[in-house]
Protein backbone atom coordinates (compact mmCIF):
# COMPACT_ATOMS: atom_id res chain seq x y z
CA UNK A 1 0.00 0.00 0.00
CA UNK A 2 1.15 3.06 -1.19
CA UNK A 3 1.40 6.13 1.17
CA UNK A 4 -1.44 7.86 -1.01
CA UNK A 5 -3.53 4.57 -0.98
CA UNK A 6 -3.21 4.57 2.97
CA UNK A 7 -4.29 8.52 2.99
CA UNK A 8 -7.34 7.77 1.22
CA UNK A 9 -8.27 4.55 2.83
CA UNK A 10 -7.99 6.30 6.06
CA UNK A 11 -10.12 9.65 4.95
CA UNK A 12 -12.74 6.90 3.87
CA UNK A 13 -13.38 5.24 7.02
CA UNK A 14 -12.77 8.52 8.98
CA UNK A 15 -14.48 10.61 6.95
CA UNK A 16 -11.92 13.15 6.42
CA UNK A 17 -10.36 14.88 4.63
CA UNK A 18 -6.76 13.47 3.36
CA UNK A 19 -5.03 16.72 4.51
CA UNK A 20 -6.40 16.57 7.75
CA UNK A 21 -5.55 12.26 7.63
CA UNK A 22 -2.16 13.49 5.95
CA UNK A 23 -1.36 15.99 9.42
CA UNK A 24 -2.16 13.52 11.54
CA UNK A 25 -0.24 10.88 10.42
CA UNK A 26 2.67 13.23 10.40
CA UNK A 27 2.22 14.54 13.86
CA UNK A 28 2.16 10.47 14.64
CA UNK A 29 5.85 10.07 12.62
CA UNK A 30 7.10 13.14 14.61
CA UNK A 31 5.95 12.08 17.89
CA UNK A 32 7.15 8.73 17.49
CA UNK A 33 10.79 10.21 16.58
CA UNK A 34 11.29 12.62 19.60
CA UNK A 35 9.75 10.37 22.58
CA UNK A 36 11.86 7.83 21.00
CA UNK A 37 14.83 10.02 21.17
CA UNK A 38 13.90 11.30 24.60
CA UNK A 39 12.35 8.17 26.61
CA UNK A 40 14.40 5.11 24.17
CA UNK A 41 10.55 3.90 23.05
CA UNK A 42 7.34 4.58 21.66
CA UNK A 43 4.88 2.67 21.55
CA UNK A 44 1.36 2.15 19.47
CA UNK A 45 -1.31 -0.13 21.15
CA UNK A 46 -2.24 -2.82 19.40
CA UNK A 47 0.81 -2.28 16.60
CA UNK A 48 4.12 -2.59 18.62
CA UNK A 49 6.90 -0.79 20.10
CA UNK A 50 10.11 1.74 19.07
CA UNK A 51 12.37 0.73 21.02
CA UNK A 52 16.03 2.26 21.24
CA UNK A 53 18.94 0.39 21.90
CA UNK A 54 22.54 0.88 22.55
CA UNK A 55 24.95 -1.61 20.24
CA UNK A 56 28.09 -2.20 22.20
CA UNK A 57 31.57 -2.26 19.61
CA UNK A 58 32.69 -5.83 18.22
CA UNK A 59 35.01 -7.70 15.85
CA UNK A 60 33.77 -8.70 12.39
CA UNK A 61 35.10 -9.61 9.32
CA UNK A 62 35.20 -8.76 6.05
CA UNK A 63 33.80 -11.02 4.05
CA UNK A 64 35.57 -10.37 0.76
CA UNK A 65 39.09 -10.86 2.28
CA UNK A 66 38.70 -11.95 5.64
CA UNK A 67 40.14 -9.81 7.17
CA UNK A 68 39.20 -8.72 11.23
CA UNK A 69 37.75 -5.41 11.26
CA UNK A 70 36.81 -3.17 13.89
CA UNK A 71 32.92 -2.18 14.15
CA UNK A 72 32.17 0.85 16.78
CA UNK A 73 29.58 0.86 18.70
CA UNK A 74 26.13 2.91 17.90
CA UNK A 75 22.63 3.56 18.84
CA UNK A 76 20.07 1.75 16.44
CA UNK A 77 16.18 1.70 16.54
CA UNK A 78 14.39 -1.76 16.54
CA UNK A 79 10.40 -2.53 16.20
CA UNK A 80 8.86 -5.05 18.40
CA UNK A 81 5.82 -5.92 17.30
CA UNK A 82 2.96 -6.14 19.58
CA UNK A 83 1.64 -10.12 21.10
CA UNK A 84 -1.74 -9.07 19.76
CA UNK A 85 -0.63 -7.62 16.37
CA UNK A 86 1.19 -11.16 16.10
CA UNK A 87 -2.07 -13.07 16.87
CA UNK A 88 -4.00 -11.58 14.27
CA UNK A 89 -1.37 -11.30 11.33
CA UNK A 90 0.35 -14.82 12.13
Amino acid sequence: MTKSELLQSLAEKLGKTRKEVSEMIEALVDMAYTETKKNGEFTIPGLGKLVKKRRDARQGRNPATGATIQIPAKTVVKFRLAKQAKDSIL
